[in-house]
């Protein structure tokens, strides 16, 4: 690392956040030691007059952040999924943290295009519009193919942004590490893993292909779900630094008055947002990451259409199935279900009392059972579940942080239509035929198929295991006291012997 330029960035970043006022906010989130405060202001105080102003009409910290520019609206965008780590009102804040960034002039944008696929702009678009959009990492361009007269979205990468997060990362794991070295107390937020988790993601937003891809594994899983759609990519016309998809027509999904009179029913658009993203996270285990108002548009027949696929989440079935007898059980105010799938997915310790446990649960839920369906909502309740599964000691669940994070921006986008959305009534649909269909006798069954599949596939490798394992345990110089157990190897060969076996006789009676 560069040592003394990622001091002098640090100084201008201390400098920003003081002179915006959000040097407080920050310390209070990481609940930072006396020590590394005193610190901090040290450093930065003294080049106040250095640090950026920002837009004074924004919070504090996204006030700082914006003014830093792209890698630190990114990664505060990433931070505002772990509320974990910078707690549920830092996240919040951080979440408004969409689009602030100016865009760059439209002949850059061709510019790049014609680098990309070299050839003029002119052989390729008939209309080239101005910017339609600009976030931090690219801006989009409305256009018309030249080949067949469609309208088309022009995803394009900012110039140089590569080189640019290059030098911020470079400066945010100098910043990571300083803040371990020196406070202790801050080491249980892992600032390290989450600026590597950050550059994982980041790097992965700035190959467009990679977006292109996401969008066509979405649109597949998606196809069959009415009132939905995601624009394809044009894989011929897409790149490293461009991407071209299918226009989305509609109205956006941040202006409810524009929603309605164009005639669509606003309670029930709200009712099918959270019922597709728990549909897309329970059935698929894929689902969009990003999913607020800036993403959605209603198309004029009334489907919800999303795009913008820098973000998508995925979750392994096993997680799917503990989550959705979780989310079952709030529904039921089954809290001691709830508690014991807790403790049978390991996420709490096995040492803690299951009962106590289902009484903090029902501690959480209640309360807001008991409130008006308006007040009901999702990000209340993981607010209080945090605070339960820290005192008993449950582990961050690093792949539901985002699932949790993106259910809430849904629940927030859903209330925008519809502010006395029972939320628990809308979700329960979706959650309950994700459970008739995979936690029923019927997946029970699939099990047993996928795993009889699977013995199959390697049944023929069995028997030279067997013999391998056994000669090795028969040899005099291994030889072993009578009562030794067999070997895991050869009862992992006769358990599947036996299943193939029985599997076998139960397809020829």
């Amino acid at each position: 690392m560069r040592g003394p330029i990622n001091i002098w960035r640090l100084i201008r970043t201390g400098a920003t956040f003081i002179r915006s006022r959000a040097m407080h906010t920050v310390l209070e989130a990481m609940d930072a030691p006396p020590r590394l405060r005193a610190a901090a202001y040290a450093i930065s105080a003294p080049f106040a007059w250095l640090g950026y102003k920002g837009d004074p009409n924004l919070p504090p910290v996204t006030r700082a952040i914006t003014a830093l520019g792209p890698a630190y609206i990114k990664f505060g965008q990433i931070l505002s999924t772990r509320a974990d780590v910078v707690g549920p009102e830092m996240a919040a804040q951080l979440r408004v943290l969409q689009d602030r960034l100016p865009p760059f002039s439209t002949a850059l944008a061709k510019r790049t295009i014609e680098e990309e696929f070299e050839r003029p702009i002119s052989e390729m678009f008939a209309e080239f519009s101005e910017p339609v959009a600009a976030a931090s990492i690219a801006q989009v361009h409305q256009a018309t193919l030249l080949r067949n007269g469609e309208k088309v979205a022009v995803k394009v990468l900012r110039p140089g942004i590569e080189k640019a997060f290059r030098r911020d990362l470079d400066a945010f794991h100098f910043v990571a590490k300083f803040i371990e070295r020196f406070s202790r107390a801050s080491r249980r937020l892992r600032p390290t893993d989450v600026v590597k988790h950050f550059e994982r993601t980041v790097m992965g937003e700035l190959d467009l292909r990679m977006e292109a891809a996401r969008a066509s594994q979405f649109a597949a899983n998606t196809a069959g779900d009415a009132g939905f759609s995601v624009p394809k990519p044009i894989w011929d016309m897409s790149s490293r630094r461009v991407m071209v998809l299918d226009w989305a027509e509609g109205v956006p999904m941040g202006d409810p008055e524009a929603i309605k009179a164009a005639g669509h029913d606003l309670v029930g658009l709200s009712e099918r947002i959270l019922q597709l993203f728990l549909s897309h996270a329970l059935r698929d285990g894929y689902f969009h990451g990003d999913m607020h108002q800036g993403n959605l548009k209603v198309a004029p027949n009334g489907d919800i259409v999303a795009y913008d696929f820098g973000i998508m989440g995925q979750i392994d079935e096993y997680t799917r199935r503990v989550y959705a007898e979780i989310l079952i059980g709030f529904i039921q105010r089954d809290y001691r279900r709830v508690a014991e799938v807790h403790f049978e997915a390991g996420y709490v310790p096995a040492d803690r009392d299951v009962n106590e446990f289902a009484l903090a649960l029902r501690a959480v839920g209640e309360p807001i059972f008991g409130m008006d369906a308006s007040h009901i909502s999702m990000a209340r309740l993981l607010a209080y579940l945090f605070e339960v599964t820290e005192r008993f000691g449950m582990p961050t669940r690093t792949e539901l942080i985002l699932l949790q994070r993106s259910m809430v921006v849904a629940e927030g986008v859903a209330r925008s239509l519809n502010p006395s959305l029972n939320m628990w009534q809308a979700a329960k649909p979706a959650v309950e035929t994700y459970i008739r269909e995979n936690l029923g006798p019927k997946a029970a069954l699939q099990d047993v198929q996928r795993a009889a599949k699977v013995i199959t596939r390697y049944s023929s490798r069995f028997p030279d295991m067997l013999k391998a394992s056994i000669e090795r345990h028969s040899e005099p110089q291994d030889a072993a006291p009578a009562d030794k157990p067999l070997h895991p190897a050869i009862w992992a060969g006769i358990v599947a012997a036996v299943f193939v076996g029985g599997v076998a006789i139960g397809l020829i009676a």
